[in-house]
């Protein structure tokens, strides 16, 4: 379906709604004249009829009447008018003995009596009404051709209208001019956008635009700006990325080419394939977490399963079980003590379960052989303790930094598993706090 512009709809609303009460007003207008001019009119023939009624009609001849029309003849534009009224007297028996000397001798003394009727009298309609005299002896018979009526009726209505027209008229162009110089801003504003750059997201401005459009042009500021973070931390990200998997991509490479320079050596071609392997398992682990972190950062709010009811004990116990066999290797026991309420009780299992596992993962790699690792849950936090660990102060400050790694770090990994984790606790307005206490480096999972 084809759109017209605001500007244009604008235009013809108002000039539909314009011509519509004009002409409402115009019609209505018409029927008020028409009825005053009737009842002028009427009134009129009324105070004729009953003065000629009143009037001594005995004796009157002939030559009464010849002398009558004589008079009126003299008089200067006496036929100009001579529809507007016109009479008769008549005998008893129906014989005329006066009448106006014009129309009125056409007139009928048979007809509808003290009442007014519309007759037609020489080929056209006239508006007739008949009284008898006082004495009883004569008939009296005023009319007016309805002609006339009508004519002072559209004269009268032209001259009152034609103001209203020619107001009418300046009123729309003035209307048309009015919203096409207070669309011009848009247009600019349109203009503006679309010869911008594509790298171009600074804000539009918002001077000179009319009020109801700045709270669309605040909004979309708004949204280019999240779009501008965005961008933003992609290309950050990506370049990170790009950085990080440098280093494993080359040493997979490398040992490719030693286990295909060593044919003759199994040994050698053994160990080269499992660095190999090893590698590949830190490549994948790295996409994996990459994944994970770019899915976060790019909307996590966004997520339909965001507000499921979470059941700690199970997601904490489903985790552990995954990584007791992790913890084995390295001698090491994982204990819960979950006594309390969580820091939150609405979010994406998935999610959490994704933080609790970072947590658990970074414990069993970073920690000692035989250490203990406890997971606590009271006072609305969630605690993570790693036993016989302690993280140098010149590097808590740094943790949580996405692909921080300690200098001299023998363990593999990716830098990434605590801005995820801090990442997530974000998002359900927790802080999360690393420290060295009196049993052991621990991370913390707090509400603010």
């Amino acid at each position: 379906m084809k759109h017209f512009s605001l500007r244009l709809r604008l235009m013809i609303f108002f000039i539909v709604i314009s011509l519509g009460v004009f002409a409402t007003a115009g019609f209505l207008s018409w029927k008020e004249c028409q009825e005053k001019i009737d009842e002028f009119f009427d009134t009129y023939q009324i105070a004729l009829a009953r003065r000629l009624s009143t009037a001594n009609w005995n004796g009157f001849t002939p030559e009464t009447q010849k002398i009558s029309d004589e008079i009126i003849d003299d008089i200067d534009n006496a036929e100009d008018e001579d529809e507007a009224i016109g009479f008769a007297v008549f005998s008893n028996d129906g014989k005329q003995i006066f009448n106006d000397g014009e129309n009125g001798r056409y007139f009928s003394p048979f007809g509808k009596m003290n009442s007014f009727g519309t007759e037609e009298i020489d080929d056209e309609d006239w508006r007739v009404i008949r009284l008898m005299t006082t004495d009883r002896n004569y008939i009296v018979a005023v009319g007016q051709e309805l002609d006339f009526r009508h004519e002072i009726v559209e004269d009268m209505f032209e001259e009152f209208m034609t103001p209203w027209v020619i107001g009418l008229v300046i009123l729309l162009l003035t209307m048309i001019l009015l919203l096409t110089k207070e669309f011009s801003s848009l247009n600019r504003l349109a203009s503006h956008v679309k010869n911008r750059k594509a790298d171009d997201l600074s804000c539009l401005e918002e001077t000179n635009l009319p009020l109801e459009v700045k709270p669309l042009i605040t909004s979309i500021n708004q949204l280019l700006s999240r779009i501008e973070d965005m961008l933003h931390r992609e290309r950050n990200f990506i370049a990170d990325s790009a950085h990080e998997l440098r280093s494993p991509l080359t040493a997979l490479k490398v040992q490719l080419e030693v286990a295909q320079m060593s044919a003759d050596d199994p040994q050698s071609i053994k160990e080269s394939l499992e660095k190999l392997e090893q590698g590949i398992e830190r490549s994948s682990h790295l996409v994996e977490q990459l994944l994970a972190f770019s899915r976060i950062e790019s909307g996590f709010n966004a997520l339909p399963d965001n507000n499921q009811p979470l059941d700690w004990a199970l997601i904490i116990n489903q985790v552990v079980s995954d990584y007791t066999a992790a913890a084995e290797k390295k001698s090491m026991t994982i204990k819960t003590e979950m006594t309390d309420t969580p820091p939150f009780d609405q979010g994406n299992p998935v999610w959490i379960a994704l933080m609790i596992k970072n947590l658990i993962d970074n414990a069993i790699k970073y920690s000692p052989q035989g250490a203990e690792i406890i997971i606590r849950l009271k006072d609305k936090e969630l605690t993570v303790l790693n036993t016989q660990t302690t993280v140098f102060p010149d590097h808590l400050k740094h943790l949580g930094e996405r692909f921080y790694r300690p200098a001299g770090q023998k363990e593999q990994g990716s830098g990434l598993g605590l801005s995820i984790i801090s990442k997530i606790a974000s998002v359900y307005d927790c802080k999360t706090e690393y420290k060295n206490t009196a049993e052991g480096f621990c991370v913390t999972l707090k509400n603010h």
